[in-house]
């Protein structure tokens, strides 16, 4: 199996996860700006590191509505159908980097030393979680695979 790129996609900042081989684990991988360079420097990472597939983030509002940042990261998701051979599946992410940022605090790590990293352990909490349901499914339904 190929490894599997979770994305935490924000106005500023992008952060990136990937996901072992075994698709058991997500690990932190870079944050990268929210530029005009992003589709393209995500297709080199999915490339170079042979991904499979691309899970992306959408920060749903607590009722599941939709927001502004929510169809940001849809159209996104969009663009990156577009320049990726491989599938790009989204995720509700409610509440991810504040997961992400309360875990770094937990840690002893203070925001102005987080900056870089949140978006990646957002992106791992992301990741983490999309593996973890798919890993349930499959050991639920295993003639599914």
């Amino acid at each position: 199996m190929n490894t599997v790129l979770g994305i935490d996609f924000g106005q500023a900042r992008i952060g990136l996860a990937i996901s072992d081989e075994l698709r058991l684990l997500a690990h932190p991988l870079a944050t990268i700006s929210a530029d005009k360079t992003a589709t393209k420097r995500i297709a080199e990472i999915v490339e170079k590191r042979k991904v499979e597939k691309v899970v992306i983030g959408i920060p749903r509002h607590m009722s599941g509505q939709l927001g502004e940042s929510a169809q940001k990261a849809l159209d996104f998701a969009a663009e990156l159908r577009q320049k990726l051979r491989c599938p790009v599946e989204t995720w509700d992410e409610r509440l991810t980097t504040v997961a992400a940022n309360r875990a770094l605090a937990a840690a002893g790590k203070k925001t102005r030393e987080t900056r870089e990293i949140v978006d990646q352990v957002a992106a791992q909490m992301i990741l983490q979680g999309y593996l973890d349901r798919e890993n349930a499914r499959i050991e639920t339904n295993p003639s599914e695979n």
